[in-house]
């Protein structure tokens, strides 16, 4: 019970934020950056949500349904911009790549330069 509403708290509370300064971001998220957060403060326990955790990963593509079934409803829609909607995906997906190496990239030539001046 203690993981339900610890996860659905994070998520009430990302509602509020949302709500309160109209910021256009999902609630969904800031949830999940609050959650973060309280774990990495350690004032959430990982234990106390790791079991629905689990669940909830494991059974991730159940929840994909309905908004597939949604998409059917505006496939006129879909096709009429099916060009630029391939271009955007494509670009973006190049674009996330690139961010994601130089990222990693950036993350890996400053973990070795921390290493060699911790060793000196």
């Amino acid at each position: 019970m203690r993981q339900v509403v610890i996860i659905l708290g994070c998520l009430l509370f990302g509602e509020v934020v949302v709500h309160l300064t109209g910021i256009k971001m999902p609630s969904s998220i800031i949830g999940m950056i609050l959650l973060t957060i309280l774990l990495e403060l350690g004032w959430i326990k990982l234990v106390w949500v790791s079991g629905l955790s689990h669940f909830l990963t494991k059974n991730m593509a159940f929840f994909f349904v309905p908004p597939g079934v949604a998409i059917m409803l505006y496939l006129d829609l879909i096709e009429a911009s099916f060009w630029p909607i391939i271009v955007a995906s494509s670009l973006g997906t190049v674009i996330v790549f690139a961010c994601t190496g130089w990222t990693h990239q950036l993350f890996m030539r400053h973990k070795n330069t921390f290493k060699k001046g911790k060793k000196s």
